[in-house]
């Protein structure tokens, strides 16, 4: 790891490499980071030091990162708006590199507060753009692909796993990272699911597409074992998301979808779907395995603006 991260940040003393290489291993094994994660802060503050060993002229030590002025944090920052980057990668970036202070800090290895001092960058708020109900129930339609030349097991597994995405809420590199043992083995059982953080946490598993992945299993030329990945690709190895990312880029033609239809997509339907039939905030906070509730609040603004949408389109005064 140490030679790696050395050739890595080429501006970077022995010392801040040091300091990096624990960081990183406490990502992975005390936080429990998902290795995209992990890997986004690496670059992050990889970056970071080398933007600070070019303005400076010199490589990075811990007693010049305690000694930074606000003005080269927002000297770093405006250089990557002047290469491309948009205000949430910025905001991703400050994230990550701060993460990395206050860990040096807990460890006794100094402070960084000119991170602190600077303002992370406004981002405009958008809401997720769901699915309308009638669309995204027929994503697990077979039938809307009938024309493609392809075998039957692999558009059964397709609609296997958009109808999950959307009948369970999950992310799709969760419905991705299941097991053959995984699936329940009868109608009102619930799946147990690995997701952020590595965190745990049971969904329940409709009838209906409970159905379409015993189809899907039952076409499957791949017979794997009760431990290997319940969806898999065409030569049998793991199912890669972008796969199912074209598929949906196919479905958005054959319903008229707009390019917000998403894999997932099909997670903020779920959601907003349930909250508008009435669902509890709490629930779907634990369906969704959302750490906080203030990120399951926001589908309760998407409901809002769809009752308000309705509203304006149908009140004769509006």
């Amino acid at each position: 790891m140490t030679n790696t991260l050395e050739l890595a940040l080429p501006f970077a003393a022995a010392d801040v490499v040091a300091r990096m290489r624990d960081w990183l291993t406490y990502l992975d094994t005390e936080l429990r980071c998902s290795p995209k994660t992990s890997e986004a802060y690496r670059r992050d503050v990889t970056q970071f030091f080398g933007f600070l060993g070019e303005h400076f002229g010199r490589r990075v030590t811990l007693p010049m990162l305690s000694k930074l002025a606000p003005a080269d944090v927002r000297a770093f920052m405006a250089s990557r708006r002047m290469q491309g980057i948009g205000g949430r990668s910025l905001m991703r970036g400050l994230a990550g590199t701060r993460s990395f202070a206050r860990y040096i800090e807990r460890n006794g290895h100094g402070e960084i507060p000119a991170l602190n001092a600077v303002r992370a960058p406004k981002v405009p708020k958008t809401l997720p753009k769901p699915l309308a109900i009638a669309a995204a129930k027929r994503v697990g339609d077979v039938d809307l692909r009938a024309g493609e030349e392809r075998p039957p097991w692999v558009l059964a597994r397709d609609a296997a796993v958009l109808a999950l995405l959307y009948g369970s809420g999950l992310r799709i590199s969760e419905a991705l990272s299941l097991k053959r043992n995984d699936v329940p083995a009868r109608e009102g059982d619930a799946i147990t699911v690995v997701g952020k953080g590595r965190k745990t946490r049971m969904v329940p598993v409709l009838p209906q597409v409970l159905a379409l992945i015993a189809e899907y299993v039952a076409l499957c030329p791949y017979a794997g074992a009760p431990e290997a990945p319940l969806f898999v690709g065409a030569k049998g190895g793991p199912l890669s998301p972008r796969i199912i990312q074209l598929t949906m880029e196919r479905l958005r033609g054959a319903l008229a979808l707009p390019d917000s239809a998403t894999p997932h997509a099909l997670r903020h339907s779920f959601a907003t779907h349930l909250l508008a039939r009435g669902g509890d905030l709490r629930a779907i906070q634990e369906l969704l395995g959302h750490a906080s509730l203030t990120t399951t609040q926001i589908y309760t603004q998407v409901d809002s603006e769809q009752l308000l949408a309705v509203y304006r389109s149908a009140h004769p005064r509006a």
